[in-house]
């Protein structure tokens, strides 16, 4: 995962676009963890830089992943909650050697842009785990 990190952070900062590495290093982790744990080899990672900045994560399945409301007291299953936050859309497309995820991140203004804020900070604060 940290060749991904590092890859993904170099072209993000050859595009111009260290704003949003936060928010796209952990949509990338999430996508990547969901094809690793469900799907099947081989998993592969592309960014596309156009209109939008795209994260797409490939595998060998054709079994699509769900959006799941964890639990507060779930060890795991928020992965695509979080990509949905930070993403502007996400799908999966099949393909005749398995899925391609992809999340979508606008380029006119990063959620911490919009906001004001620190991306982490962020992040942190839109956890819905700690008892009312």
């Amino acid at each position: 995962m940290s060749v991904v990190r590092e890859q993904c952070g170099r072209r993000l900062q050859n595009w111009g676009l260290e704003d949003i590495g936060f928010a796209t290093e952990l949509i990338l982790r999430e996508l990547i963890t969901n094809a690793i744990r469900y799907g099947t080899p081989p998993v592969r990672v592309r960014l596309v830089h156009d209109r939008s900045l795209g994260c797409e994560v490939s595998d060998g399945s054709s079994t699509s992943p769900h959006l799941r409301r964890a639990a507060a007291t779930d060890q795991g299953e928020r992965g695509l909650f979080l990509v949905a936050q930070f993403a502007e859309r996400w799908s999966t497309r099949y393909t005749h050697r398995g899925k391609v995820t992809r999340a979508e991140q606008s380029l006119q203004g990063s959620p911490s842009q919009d906001t004001g804020g620190d991306m982490e900070q962020i992040l942190l604060s839109r956890r819905d785990d700690e008892p009312q």
